[in-house]
């Protein structure tokens, strides 16, 4: 397994299909976690805690054929539009097979529910 330094290099290494989506994510992310990404056990990470992997918020993973994009705390929050499939203990994804199945206003409120969980858990 390659090992990045950054979210960017990781981006950057994808097959052209993933990169494709990853470079539609990753602003949307930024945008409601500015500075909080990280690579933690090989895939990007954002976290509210001290360091990588302290109150993880999100995740995404590329495969051969698409691009999860998960929740750590998923399954508390409510997803109307059904995307969302139900992961191991709080967990919740989406496959993300091109760019197009990407939803800016449905992932920014995924995002925001999620870090929301996170702030007040503290």
């Amino acid at each position: 397994m390659a090992k990045f330094a950054t979210v960017q290099e990781y981006a950057a290494s994808l097959p052209e299909a993933q990169r494709a989506i990853a470079d539609e994510l990753l602003p949307l992310i930024d945008e409601a976690l500015p500075g909080a990404g990280a690579v933690w056990h090989g895939h990007p990470v954002w976290s509210l805690g001290p360091a990588p992997g302290k109150s993880p918020v999100c995740f995404i993973k590329a495969y051969s054929a698409h691009v999860t994009f998960g929740f750590w705390r998923g399954q508390e929050i409510t997803d109307a539009s059904g995307r969302l499939a139900p992961g191991s203990r709080a967990m919740a994804s989406v496959k993300l097979r091109t760019p197009a199945d990407i939803d800016a206003e449905l992932f920014t409120d995924w995002l925001r529910a999620t870090r929301d969980l996170e702030t007040a858990a503290d």
